[in-house]
């Protein structure tokens, strides 16, 4: 035992060594020719060959430890013990520590002229941190400290009813999807965001340590370097969500309105009032971000599609392996290679009963070539057979860029990755379903109104939440919101974007960001926006490519390889090119569009106006 620690120790020592986490001196590194040498490397601004030197050596370094932090963690997630963990915690702070190094590093030569490719390499090292620490190391050691009490808070977080009974986040998101007592769903709607009050003073602390960390990298404060990421100025992204939030606002407002006077047949004017905003305990969610659980309050009348996925797939056989295969048969439908032999050996698909393992569905690449899998717990269900395909969609995607070097080993920017994945399940219509030989006939027109509202309550009403997150901590980052003004700032946005209220009187000693496991994460949220408008614009270009005449929420590219070849070209450039650039290879257009939602959702529109009008609704809020 003794020998296996020294070996470890010596291990991370030299890895340590090789990254420059740690510094040594030796007889040789005194000598007066070494000190010169160190003397006119300070003295000398860094040059081009320098930079690229710096470039291939970071890349290298980052390349190796992603394999070993990739098989570290699909250790821990799948043999979830204190010894695995341990394990997988030492090789990221080894990989954090790196990528603080090279951040900084690359800072220095910023404004050294390079070609194209080294210059986006040089950025990509720079920005890719979401929480820079500052080159102090006390402030290092106390940023560490706060965010891993930030998560800690969160994931230990439980709220005690008075009848004595505890529950976590998901069972209190089960019981809001769930019940319809008003008075349970405002009780489990406060309980939860107690816990998020101490994070208030962690994360203002957070946010200086942060900003001074981003400063040192040579940005503004941390909103410019999260907003730097999208190949345009900071400023002009943000007008380009402020553009797209324009175009889907009227169909949300359309959506919002018919919800609420729903809600108000079920629950009366004291509890949801058919004008001003929505109380956010109402809608099925615990953050109110989106709203399919209340599905079942407002479907119109005769919705049912005639079938029911889950059925179908019990009464064809399928178990968990076959929805799996199902979902590949559709990606080589499209003229793409099946996945290795590796992905079956090695991917998880059916929670063990003999260990602990982490069950959240996600889609895994371990050697940046063809190692992919998939873990999940599948259910053999119709929410998981969706699931499927869109976690393939990032294997495929995956894959599709693994000859590009290891820094441009990803999507072309954060929204295309999640977009590719439900972009696929955008497909899995009604007409794919016979194609597979799951249906018999495809319903008639006048269901589609069920399922598209059924889409919309999800992924609609997910946009303006999918927005203000960022626009909110941006604020914070830049200092346009004090902390004294946080949670007043919080709800003014929610009121702004979404039109949605807090159902009880909220003050600054409450902390409702926090509340949200991104904000106390630090995880960016504006991908998840992005990703929901770029999913129907990849759609319906597709359709068209495959020669789809019908509306565009029934078509299924599926069984098309002109679509499929087209859909490579992009996957294939993973992040070697600027988004736009990406975009082009599948729409056509190096611009970000919206049309394409307004477009599938277009009979919706129409239904919930005319809901709207014979209700004789005031809309808005």
């Amino acid at each position: 035992m003794v020998i296996s620690l020294n070996r470890r120790s010596k291990i991370a020592l030299t890895v340590a060594l090789a990254l420059g986490l740690t510094a040594c001196n030796d007889a040789q590194s005194k000598t007066d020719k070494s000190a010169s040498t160190e003397a006119a490397v300070i003295n000398t601004a860094p040059d081009k060959t320098q930079a690229i030197a710096f470039i291939n050596d970071a890349e290298a370094k980052m390349a190796e430890l992603s394999i070993e932090s990739n098989r570290a963690e699909w250790i821990y997630s799948n043999f979830i013990t204190d010894d695995t963990a341990a394990l997988s915690a030492a090789v990221g702070e080894k990989v954090s520590a790196a990528s603080v190094k090279f951040a900084t590093e690359a800072a220095k030569y910023a404004n050294v002229q390079l070609d194209p490719v080294n210059a986006r390499k040089l950025n990509i090292l720079r920005s890719a941190l979401v929480l820079p620490a500052p080159l102090d190391p006390a402030k290092n050691a106390e940023l560490a400290q706060i965010s891993s009490e930030l998560n800690g808070l969160y994931g230990k977080g439980k709220y005690c009813f008075t009848d004595g009974k505890c529950m976590t986040q998901p069972e209190l998101s089960s019981l809001m999807a769930e019940s319809r007592d008003p008075a349970t769903l405002l009780e489990a709607w406060k309980g939860w965001r107690e816990i998020a009050k101490p994070m208030r003073p962690l994360f203002q602390r957070e946010v200086e340590l942060a900003n001074e960390g981003a400063k040192d990298l040579g940005y503004a404060n941390l909103s410019e370097l999260w907003r730097s990421q999208y190949d345009m100025k900071p400023d002009d992204f943000s007008q380009e969500l402020d553009r797209l939030w324009g175009q889907v606002k009227p169909l949300y407002e359309s959506l919002h309105c018919y919800v609420r006077g729903e809600l108000n047949k079920e629950y009366g004017d004291n509890i949801a009032p058919t004008t001003g905003p929505i109380p956010a305990h109402l809608l099925g969610n615990m953050w109110a971000q989106q709203w399919g659980n209340v599905y079942d309050l407002v479907a119109p009348d005769n919705a049912d599609p005639g079938y029911d996925v889950t059925e179908l797939l019990a009464k064809n056989g399928y178990d968990e392996h076959k929805m799996v295969k199902q979902a590949e048969g559709f990606f080589t439908s499209l003229g793409f290679a099946p996945l290795p032999e590796s992905f079956w050996a090695r991917s998880l698909f059916v929670q063990p009963k003999d260990r602990d393992v982490v069950c959240h569905a996600s889609a895994w690449d371990l050697d940046n070539i063809d190692d992919i899998r998939i873990k999940m717990c599948i259910q053999k269900t119709a929410e998981d057979f969706s699931v499927i395909h869109h976690e393939l969609g990032h294997n495929f995607y995956q894959r599709a860029y693994k000859q590009q070097p290891f820094l441009f080993k990803n999507s072309a920017n954060d929204g295309f990755h999640e977009a590719i994945g439900d972009t696929i399940a955008l497909s899995i219509t009604p007409s794919y379903l016979k194609q597979i030989g799951l249906l018999d006939e495809v319903p008639d027109a006048s269901k589609d109104i069920g399922l598209l509202l059924k889409q919309a309550l999800d992924k609609i009403a997910f946009l303006p939440f999918g927005l203000m997150i960022d626009q909110w901590r941006w604020k914070v980052f830049s200092g346009e919101i004090t902390p004294a003004q946080y949670n007043q700032a919080w709800w003014d946005l929610r009121e702004k974007y979404q039109g949605v209220k807090a159902p009880t009187k909220r003050s600054e000693a409450d902390f409702d960001p926090g509340a949200k496991y991104h904000v106390p994460g630090n995880v960016p949220y504006t991908r998840y926006f992005l990703a929901h408008i770029l999913q129907f614009q990849f759609h319906q270009a597709l359709c068209e490519t495959a020669g789809d005449k019908g509306p565009v929420h029934r078509c299924s590219i599926y069984g098309n390889q002109a679509a499929g070849e087209k859909l490579n070209k992009m996957l294939e450039l993973g992040l070697s090119k600027p988004w736009p650039e990406a975009l082009k290879e599948v729409t056509g257009k190096e611009t970000m569009d919206a049309k394409a939602v307004l477009d599938y959702f277009a009979p919706l529109k129409t239904w919930l106006d005319e809901q709207n009008t014979a209700a004789n609704r005031q809309c808005g809020w």
